[in-house]
C-alpha cells in the first residue's frame, strides 16, 4: 500500500549485536502476559518461540494467559534452566469468558496485578519487567492498574502490538455499533499506551505504525519488530507428491490458504474469487487449512463456497500443526491471502519459506512482506478482478511461479527468529537497567521526594483559597483521576458486553432458524 513514510524518531536505547543474547538478562524475572497461548494462531506461536528463547538463555519467564476452554492445542513450555523446584509455577491460567465466535480466546475476568505477582514469582519477588503480548482484556487490566500505583512501584512494561482489535470490531459488529466499538478501543489504547510505565511498543508493520501514531501514541515509544520463520520446518523439501495427487489427481493448480476460519479473515472475498476463477475455466483446487472450535462459525464460512465444495474444487483440511502444516504449505502452487486485518501475517512468511509465491490484498502486514512482482503480488483490497487476474496469471505460468517461489524462499531465509527474539531480549535488558538507574539514582530520589511534596495546585494560589474551595478542588482533582481510570474500564467492558450480547443473540437466532429449516425439509 502506498503511503507517506513516517519519520523514525531516534531511539534512547543503544544498538546491539543481535546475533548475541544479552548476558545481563540471565536470571531476570519476566512476567509475560498474553491473550492467547496455544499453537493455532500467529500470536500464540510467536509468543511461544520468544518464551522458549528467553528460558533457554537463563531468563526466568512466568507466563500468564487465559484458560483455554476447548483444552485443544494447549502447551506448557519448558522452564528456565536456572529455576529451582522451589520456584513458583511458571505458567498461570486465569479465568475468563470464551468468545462465541472463537472459544479458544477468552475475555479475562478482573484480576489484580498483585495476584499475578504472587502466583508467579511470589509476594517477595516482583517481576523485573512485564511483557504484554497483543494486549487486550488481560493486558489492559495490567496497564490500568500500573497507572494507579506510585511511580516507584510501577514496573516497566514492553508491549507487542500484534492484533488489530479495532479492525476486528469494524468487521464483526454491525453499524453503528462498529463505529462506537472502534472509537472505544482506540480511546482505551491511546490512554493506556501514553503512560510513562509503557517503555516500548513493538509494532510489526508500517500499517500498524500509522494506526498507532494516528491514535496519538508517542512516536518515541514505537519500535519495529518483524516476524521470523522456521526455515528448517517450512521448507520446499516438505512438498508431498502424495498429497498433491490426493488433492489434484488430474494435475490441477493447487491454491492454498492457511487461516483461522472466521468471518473477519476475508473468506467472503476468497469465495467470490474462487467462484470467478471457476467461471473463467481455470482447472484448480483450493486447499483451506484451519478451523474454528465453534462449529456454527466454521459451517457458515464453508457454506460461502457452495457449490464449489460439491464439485470437489474446495477442500477444507481442518487444523494442522508442525510437519503436517509445513507439508500443506509446500504442496501448494500459489498461496492466497485475503484477510485485511493482519498486523503482520505470519502465514504469508511461512508460505514464502516453503517456496510458494503469494497473492495478497494490499492491506495490513502483508503489504510490508510481499514484494510486488518479486515474491508475489499485492492487489488493492477491493479489486476482485485484479486478484483473480493475478491468480490466473500465476496459475497458468509455471516458470513465473518457480521464479517467484525461489525469490520468496530467499526473502524468508533472511528473517531468522534468533535475531528477532534477541532484539526483544536486548530491549528487555536495556529497559530493566534504565529503570533501576532511575529508581536508585540519588538525583532521582531527591526529585521524587520534592515532587511528592509538591501540591497539585500552585502554593500561592492554594494559600489564598478558603477551606471550602480548597476541599472542593482537591476532591475534584482526585475524582477526575479516578474517573479517568474508571472510564477506561467501563469503555472496555461496555464494548465487550455489546460483543457478547450481539454474538450470543446472533448465534441463538441462527440456530433456531436452522432448526426450523431442518423441520421444514423433513416434513
Amino acid at each position: 500500500m502506498i503511503a507517506e513514510a513516517l519519520p523514525a524518531p531516534q531511539s534512547r536505547y543503544p544498538s546491539h549485536d543481535l546475533s548475541k543474547f544479552p548476558e545481563t538478562l540471565e536470571g531476570k524475572r519476566i512476567l509475560l502476559c498474553t491473550e492467547s497461548f496455544g499453537p493455532v494462531n500467529g500470536v500464540s506461536r510467536t509468543t511461544l518461540m520468544l518464551v522458549n528463547h528467553l528460558r533457554a538463555h537463563g531468563a526466568q519467564v512466568a507466563v500468564v494467559a487465559p484458560h483455554n476452554h476447548t483444552e485443544h492445542n494447549t502447551f506448557t513450555p519448558p522452564p528456565s534452566p536456572t529455576m529451582s523446584p522451589a520456584d513458583k509455577q511458571p505458567e498461570v491460567r486465569v479465568t475468563g469468558y470464551p468468545l462465541p465466535f472463537n472459544p479458544e480466546l477468552s475475555i479475562v475476568y478482573p484480576v489484580r496485578n498483585s495476584t499475578l505477582y504472587s502466583r508467579t514469582f511470589g509476594d517477595d519477588a516482583p517481576p523485573d519487567l512485564i511483557y504484554l503480548a497483543s494486549p487486550a482484556s488481560l493486558g489492559f487490566q495490567v496497564m490500568l492498574q500500573l497507572r494507579q500505583q506510585p511511580k516507584e512501584k510501577q514496573i516497566p512494561v514492553i508491549c507487542n502490538f500484534q492484533t488489530d482489535l479495532a479492525g476486528y470490531c469494524s468487521i464483526l459488529f454491525p453499524a453503528p455499533l462498529s463505529h462506537v466499538a472502534v472509537f472505544a478501543f482506540a480511546a482505551v489504547q491511546s490512554y493506556l499506551f501514553s503512560h510513562s510505565s509503557i517503555k516500548t511498543i513493538f509494532y510489526p508493520s508500517s500499517f500498524v505504525k500509522r494506526y498507532l501514531v494516528g491514535q496519538k501514541v508517542p512516536a518515541d515509544k514505537l519500535e519495529v519488530l518483524t516476524r521470523g520463520v522456521n526455515t528448517e520446518l517450512f521448507n520446499p523439501r516438505m512438498r508431498s507428491e502424495e498429497l498433491r495427487k490426493q488433492l489434484a489427481p488430474n494435475g490441477e493448480i493447487i491454491f492454498v490458504t492457511v487461516s483461522r476460519i472466521a468471518g473477519e479473515k476475508g473468506f467472503d472475498f476468497l469465495a467470490k474469487a474462487a467462484k470467478e476463477l471457476d467461471a473463467r475455466g481455470l482447472n484448480f483446487k483450493l486447499y483451506i487449512v484451519g478451523g474454528n472450535r465453534n462449529p456454527d462459525v466454521e459451517k457458515e464460512v464453508q457454506e460461502l463456497f457452495d457449490p464449489l465444495r460439491e464439485k470437489g474444487k474446495v477442500v477444507f483440511a481442518g487444523f494442522k500443526v508442525g510437519e503436517d502444516l509445513a507439508t500443506a504449505y509446500a504442496s501448494g502452487d500459489v498461496f492466497l491471502h485475503c484477510s485485511v486485518t493482519e498486523t503482520f501475517g505470519l502465514v504469508v512468511l511461512e508460505s514464502m519459506a516453503s517456496g510458494v509465491p503469494v497473492i495478497a490484498r494490499d492491506e495490513g502486514g502483508p503489504s510490508d512482506i510481499v514484494q510486488q512482482g518479486g515474491n508475489g503480488f499485492l492487489i488493492s483490497p477491493d479489486d476482485l478482478d485484479g486478484f483473480v487476474a493475478k491468480a490466473m496469471k500465476l496459475g497458468l505460468d509455471h516458470s513465473l511461479r518457480a521464479q517467484m517461489g525461489q525469490a520468496a524462499r530467499s526473502y524468508a531465509c533472511e528473517m531468522t527468529w534468533e535475531k528477532i527474539n534477541n532484539k526483544v531480549a536486548w530491549r528487555m535488558s536495556d529497559t530493566i537497567s534504565e529503570w533501576k538507574r532511575e529508581r536508585n539514582g540519588p538525583t532521582n530520589r531527591l526529585s521524587s521526594r520534592l515532587k511528592s511534596q509538591e501540591p497539585l495546585i500552585p502554593i500561592y494560589g492554594w494559600l489564598m483559597m478558603n477551606d471550602a474551595i480548597r476541599e472542593t478542588m482537591t476532591r475534584g482533582i482526585v475524582d477526575a483521576r479516578l474517573m479517568g481510570g474508571l472510564g477506561v474500564i467501563l469503555s472496555f467492558w461496555m464494548v465487550t458486553g455489546w460483543y457478547m450480547i450481539f454474538t450470543e443473540c446472533f448465534l441463538w437466532a441462527k440456530g433456531r432458524w436452522r432448526s426450523a429449516e431442518r423441520r421444514l425439509s423433513i416434513s
